[in-house]
């Protein structure tokens, strides 16, 4: 079942690149990206999840992150 944002393709192309732009303008090797990015999924979960279902948060947008890596068959 697909999943349906409230938010627009075209939204989240334009945050995307520009988040981008900004780790290949400045090289930014592989792992310090995934590191940074980490660490902003981090700070978002803390920021704006209640302490409560801060774990459940993380486990889903875990499960999500594992499948989008998946290859597709």
């Amino acid at each position: 079942m697909p999943i349906v944002s409230k938010y627009s393709q075209a939204q989240q192309d334009k945050l995307l690149d520009d988040v981008l732009a900004i780790f290949e303008d400045q090289e930014v090797p592989v792992d310090l990206c995934l590191m940074t990015l980490g660490n902003a999924v981090s700070n978002v979960i803390d920021r704006g999840v209640p302490a409560h279902k801060r774990t459940a948060m993380a486990e889903q947008f875990s499960r999500v992150l594992l499948q989008s890596v998946q290859p597709k068959s």
